[in-house]
């Protein structure tokens, strides 16, 4: 759930298990890399430092991610973190995160500067760069790109509204924008009713329809009509699903778009084998690309450890054209052994650190990096995450689903079984913060419980109350102490890291009798379960697109159901009337009070069983620059 992790200038993120992220750009999530700024800095990057075959290719960053990689490249149909990542890279959005400045704020990428907005709220008012082209592609003309006009930007918008992508980003824009709900239901009628007459596989949505809330003044300058304040908004203008493309590279390469993206960004795929499905990825600088550089800005507001070093990389970096790297080059890791293995060879610039790899990197007792490591130049970093772990429930299913307190009694035993601290000290070292309800810690203050727990919530492992919950759900308990009637649960998650987790998460279960059947697949096939309501219990986790609880709210709102990112397919209609009503506020008591009843509803209701927030621990190579990595907002 929105993630930069390679010293990008723009962030935005959406997370599974130890290490899979789901991403409504989210949550989880994350990833934008845009500029590659900060890997390399004036050293050129090269295989295990200094490779003479690398220094001939310029300076080349050497990525890991730990999944089998994106799906696809279109902006319109990344879900996940990892579309992100790779998105971002030849994509830009109208905003972007200040990448040395915390707390985060946003910035103009594509825009000479932020919005201007109206006394209520209501009308924005965009100017775009005017320095922007799209990457020369065969799909121009010449095969030259062209300049960026207003009207790409509604374009690139009004995708996320065709019955192609399966409503999978609308929930970004739906209800935001006067008159696109409309628009959105007058294409879905126009696309029904080919279907009905068998002309489905020939009908095309009309981008020419107008919107009455998106206003083209000029080439360079438009304005967007808002239904109602939505302080939210802004965060989104950052997030990979809006990013700018051009109409013709849609339209000349169809189905294949996905292949051959063409954006404004400061890399670009040169052909389609430059993607290995399930394995690699390389981007090269685009050679076009306007005049950007390092920024100088740097501070942070609460840590000077990390101020300091903020006003370090500035220093260092600051003003540096950019892209500060040639080429990008992703290899992805279903398993973690290979991806450390791989740093440990210096194959690898930077990796994130397993816990396998934690105990041999660091002192368990005092978390210093061994002298070993610290004597090999080895830089570690931590970054708390905004992050939602979390067993989910899939609650139209007839057996973990349903809403009477007979229902939920079942989700509360099973939740009541589950020993997170244990799942915490056995897998992440004891570095994750275990908390009720959907906001993470560094959203102290906006409905983040005192200490992380509520009062009402029964923590595993408590067996007894677990027993206690069964019976209430009309479940008999055998003079073992086991339940004997209730059948097992269907559960899907990742193949990889997560099926240690579920191994010892099914043993807590089976002290009552609770059995899962677990299903291990690829992240790919979880979220396509997940999306067709096919999977009754499964886990993932959440990354946060944006530094607002509103984010991860809008994971149970009934109107964002499956294949929305309404995963959970809650549907509580006075849930989603608390969600609008905070909406139309900025941060305040008020707010705060509103997000308190909505955290405390699915408490109750409990259509997931949660949460954990990690910190990830990354290791760099001494020759990798600039680089301060981040997941999160803080």
């Amino acid at each position: 759930m929105m993630l930069s992790l390679i010293g990008s200038l723009r962030l935005a993120t959406h997370s599974v298990g130890s290490g899979l992220l789901r991403t409504t750009g989210a949550l989880v999530l994350t990833a934008s890399l845009v500029t590659g700024c900060g890997e390399s800095g004036t050293t050129t990057t090269t295989s295990a430092g200094g490779n003479d075959e690398a220094v001939t290719q310029g300076k080349v960053l050497r990525i890991p991610m730990t999944t089998n990689g994106p799906q696809s490249l279109d902006p319109a149909e990344g879900s996940t973190t990892y579309e992100n990542r790779a998105v971002a890279q030849v994509f830009e959005t109208l905003l972007q995160y200040k990448y040395l400045v915390r707390p985060f704020e946003l910035e103009p990428l594509m825009l000479t500067e932020l919005p201007t907005i109206s006394d209520d709220g209501m009308t924005w008012e965009f100017e775009l760069r005017d320095d922007l082209f799209f990457h020369d592609s065969e799909c121009f003309e010449g095969g030259v790109g062209r300049k960026v006009v207003s009207e790409d930007v509604f374009y690139s918008w009004k995708r996320l509204a065709d019955p192609e992508f399966r409503d999978e980003n609308w929930w970004l824009l739906e209800g935001v924008i006067k008159g696109f709900d409309e628009y959105k239901a007058g294409q879905l009628e126009s696309f029904q009713a080919a279907v009905d007459a068998g002309r489905g596989d020939t009908w095309t949505m009309d981008y020419d329809a107008p919107v009455e809330g998106l206003e083209v003044v000029d080439d360079r300058r438009f304005r967007v009509v808002l239904n109602k304040p939505d302080y939210q908004f802004k965060w989104k203008l950052a997030m990979f699903q809006l990013s700018v493309l051009p109409r013709e590279a849609v339209e000349y390469f169809g189905d294949k778009f996905a292949e051959n993206p063409v954006g404004t960004g400061p890399f670009v795929v040169r052909e389609p084998t430059d993607w290995q499905r399930n394995k690699s990825i390389v981007f090269y600088r685009n050679p076009d690309y306007r005049e950007a550089y390092f920024p100088t800005e740097a501070r942070h507001g609460s840590d000077p450890e990390i101020d300091a070093e903020f006003k370090r990389i500035a220093e260092s970096a600051g003003g540096q054209r950019l892209p500060l790297v040639d080429r990008l080059e992703y290899t992805f890791f279903v398993e973690e052994n290979p991806q450390w293995l791989s740093f440990k060879a210096g194959d690898k610039d930077y990796t994130t650190t397993p816990p396998f790899g934690y105990e041999e990197a660091f002192d368990v007792t005092t978390g210093e990096l061994k002298r070993a490591w610290e004597f090999d130049g080895i830089v570690p970093v931590q970054v708390e995450l905004l992050d939602l772990i979390f067993r989910g429930f899939n609650m139209d299913d007839e057996l973990v689903g349903g809403y009477s307190p007979e229902k939920a009694a079942l989700r509360k035993a099973i939740h009541a079984c589950i020993d997170y601290d244990e799942v915490n000290k056995t897998f992440y070292n004891g570095l994750c913060e275990v908390y009720d309800g959907p906001i993470p810690p560094p959203m102290d203050g906006q409905g983040y419980p005192p200490n992380g727990r509520v009062e009402s919530v029964v923590r595993g492992p408590d067996y007894d109350a677990a027993r206690r919950f069964l019976r209430e759900a009309g479940y008999t308990i055998g003079d073992d102490g086991k339940v004997t009637d209730l059948p097992t649960i269907e559960f899907y998650t990742a193949r990889g890291p997560t099926q240690e987790h579920t191994e010892l998460i099914q043993r807590q279960l089976a002290v009552i009798g609770i059995e899962l059947n677990p299903h291990f697949v690829d992240f790919t096939t979880l979220i396509e379960k997940v999306n067709n309501s096919a999977a009754p219990m499964f886990s993932y986790a959440w990354g946060s697109d944006y530094p607002d609880p509103e984010n991860n709210f809008a994971l149970f709102l009934g109107r964002n159901k499956a294949p929305g990112n309404n995963s959970f397919n809650y549907d509580r209609p006075e849930f989603d009337a608390l969600y609008d009503d905070a909406k139309r506020l900025d941060n305040s008591p008020e707010r705060t009070a509103i997000y308190e009843r909505m955290r405390d509803m699915l408490l109750e209701d409990m259509p997931y069983s949660g949460s954990m927030g990690r910190t990830r621990t990354y290791l760099i190579h001494p020759w990798v620059k600039n680089f301060y990595p981040t997941e999160t907002f803080f």
